[in-house]
């Protein structure tokens, strides 16, 4: 399949919203070209090896999202070009520059790998690319990876929030279920720390690509992927929800936490940008969860939330 590929140069304090515009048009995955954070990344030693020069630090960054030459594409484009004429009402200084392209999926499945290195992402997880070699410790618990087409690295701060949150939260024998797990990255981490995962995407090429993350990493007998939503493929209760989408997306889960989270579960939500922390707090509460603390990164946030220890299971009086 061919991918239409769509680049938008915008000021850096607009990334965040951007992003959040290409995934609500139906992006199959956003790549972010920011130079000040690759200069965060290499100046912070969470990279331990790189072979490029330091870039310049720029007032501007590109988002570039790919979307399916099927019969929806130009439903999807013009659904992004309207809503990037919206947000320019709003913030006429955004510098908002659209450019689009074809992409062979062969393409886009190799040429990005050139950035993607060993990452110590948690107090014990590391990511390493499975072309990448990595001399680690004891200590440390690596995940091997290939996301191909699926989205999720790692080294994005919502998942690195997720990963870092999964560390304090999981304990072994746990049920985890991870919703959108895209590359299977979050389940590994899960099941790396204990748990039993059971894991759910809409998309066929994630599933793919995360059972196979799975079977590289060994994991096979404690992480289970299903193609599907929550409500289909999924029945309750598990310990710990995670589920890294979009604020949108979470919104709409938060009516099913209540079937599949036990009672004293934890949710940890990502994929959310700043400006709508508060939605989705105001979504879980009306689902009868306390949020127990907000992390953010870079614009983004995780919001941990636990359902009430002697809440009823949904069905029970």
């Amino acid at each position: 399949m061919d991918w239409l590929e769509l680049a938008v140069t915008v000021s850096t304090m607009a990334v965040e919203a951007v992003a959040e515009l290409f995934y609500k048009a139906g992006c199959s995955g956003v790549v972010i070209e920011d130079v000040n954070l690759l200069r965060r990344y290499i100046e912070s030693g969470a990279w331990d090896y790189h072979d490029f020069i330091l870039p310049e630090e720029s007032d501007t960054a590109a988002v570039i999202g790919y979307f399916a030459s099927d019969e929806r594409l130009a439903e999807r484009k013009e659904r992004l070009e309207e809503d990037l004429r919206a947000l320019l009402e709003f913030f006429p200084g955004l510098v908002i520059r659209l450019k689009e392209g074809n992409v062979r999926e062969e393409d886009w499945a190799t040429a990005w790998k050139t950035y993607f290195k060993p990452v110590k992402v948690g107090d014990r997880i590391v990511i390493k690319p499975t072309w990448e070699d990595y001399a680690g410790n004891e200590a440390e618990l690596i995940i091997q990876l290939d996301p191909g087409m699926a989205f999720g690295t790692g080294t994005h701060p919502t998942t690195s929030l997720c990963i870092r949150a999964l560390e304090r939260s999981v304990s072994p024998g746990r049920l985890v279920y991870d919703i959108g797990t895209g590359s299977g990255v979050l389940a590994i981490a899960a099941a790396l720390l204990g748990a039993q995962v059971k894991a759910v995407d809409l998309d066929p090429v994630a599933v793919k690509v995360a059972k196979e993350n799975t079977e590289l990493n060994g994991l096979i007998d404690r992480i289970e992927v299903k193609l599907g939503d929550l409500a289909q493929v999924l029945a309750g209760p598990a310990d710990l929800v995670v589920a890294n989408i979009i604020a949108d997306v979470i919104i709409i889960l938060a009516e099913d936490l209540e079937r599949v989270l036990k009672p004293g579960g934890i949710c940890l939500a990502s994929g959310i940008i700043s400006g709508r922390r508060q939605d989705v707090e105001q979504a879980l509460q009306a689902k009868g969860l306390t949020v127990e603390r907000v992390d953010e990164q870079d614009g983004w946030v995780l919001i941990q939330a636990r359902r009430l220890a002697d809440a009823p299971l949904s069905g029970q009086a």
